[in-house]
């Protein structure tokens, strides 16, 4: 088994979210997405996807490019994006039916031998001219629960810990954030993000080891449309 992380799908159904306002190589990236992934993962593999999956603002909308990712290879666990309008209560995302994808919301999941934690996130300063999404506190409280109650459902596991987060897990000044403090008392041992985009976006993207937390930006342009094989 490998695991695979890719964010920020930004799927399209109803091809009205033009992506190339970040660059040039944002043009079809779709079937970039689809085609590497194909060359890439496997049946058995497992592939991280942190949000931003589907420009959609309803469910029923969002259905189409779900079940795209849904006959593509490997088993899939998805997280929230702060463009998921479309995300719907845990019955409603069960419903649908779909025999590859697991939603993470408030939960975790074991594969293997690792477990999947995670949440959406949040900006944790105050908003600069640079940042999309204004600091809202009753949010960022309630993102902050959100990831101690994912990690606290696998706290008996013995398996390798992996979190996953939409926003950044640093602030504006490039710092450790809130919700890697968190990660890192859990004892995770990964943690993936995606949300920044395009040359400006890129140049805040932070990686490498922090406090023994291996950290990954996986947004799908900074990594040309290409799953990133973390394990």
């Amino acid at each position: 088994m490998k695991i695979f992380a890719i964010a920020d799908l930004h799927f399209d159904g109803k091809k009205e979210k033009p992506m190339n306002i970040f660059g040039d190589n944002w043009i079809n990236h779709e079937e970039k997405i689809v085609e590497n992934w194909k060359a890439s993962v496997e049946n058995d593999d497992l592939v991280l996807i942190p949000g931003d999956i589907s420009w959609a603002v309803k469910l029923d909308e969002a259905v189409d490019d779900l079940r795209k990712i849904d006959s593509l290879p490997g088993v899939k666990i998805i997280g929230k994006g702060n463009h998921d309008y479309w995300w719907s209560t845990s019955s409603k995302l069960n419903k649908l039916g779909l025999k590859s994808i697991r939603f993470l919301k408030n939960n975790s999941y074991e594969y293997g031998n690792v477990v999947i934690c995670g949440t959406r996130g949040w900006e944790s300063t105050e908003s600069t001219e640079e940042t999309e999404d204004k600091f809202d506190k009753k949010i960022f409280l309630r993102e902050i629960n959100r990831l101690r109650m994912s990690l606290e459902s696998a706290r008996k596991s013995k398996k390798i810990i992996i979190v996953m987060l939409h926003y950044p897990p640093f602030d504006n000044n490039g710092l450790p954030n809130e919700f890697f403090e968190i990660a890192k008392s859990y004892k995770s041992d990964i943690c993936i993000y995606g949300h920044l985009h395009g040359e400006e976006g890129h140049k805040n993207i932070k990686e490498g080891m922090f406090d023994n937390v291996s950290v990954h930006c996986v947004s799908s342009d900074y990594m040309d449309f290409k799953p990133k094989r973390i394990m």
